[in-house]
């Protein structure tokens, strides 16, 4: 099977996509928690960390130079790999299975995957 290529509007369109389905599977693992304090505190920052790695991916689309899109997708890699760090977390504590998460880790390390080749690609270090 051939990769289907994609266009730059079109890649950023499906990256945008994929990150704020992340942050909506990210928004019900929260709505699915324990109201205990630590689950709850866990599921805050997933919540705030998710919802910026979406949010700050529009700000990566409207960037007027080179350093204002290393810097913005900066950002965004790293609330990912925050969101990341809080699934880890939920798994660590006990709060919930590798089972019930492991679909929605591997989304997210994909998506970082791609970003972090993306701003590799800017000619920065």
């Amino acid at each position: 099977m051939t990769p289907v290529r994609l266009d730059k509007g079109e890649f950023a369109d499906h990256i945008e996509q994929r990150l704020k389905t992340f942050m909506l599977r990210c928004v019900q693992v929260f709505r699915a928690l324990p109201q205990s304090y630590d689950a709850q505190h866990f599921g805050k920052q997933l919540i705030r960390s998710s919802s910026s790695s979406a949010a700050n991916y529009r700000a990566v689309r409207r960037a007027r130079s080179q350093n204002e899109f290393f810097a913005k997708i900066s950002i965004v890699v790293e609330e990912l790999d925050e969101s990341l760090f809080w699934l880890e977390m939920l798994i660590f504590t006990d709060i919930l299975s590798e089972d019930r998460l492991s679909s929605l880790i591997d989304e997210g390390y994909q998506v970082l995957k791609i970003l972090s080749k993306s701003r590799s690609h800017t000619g920065k270090s």
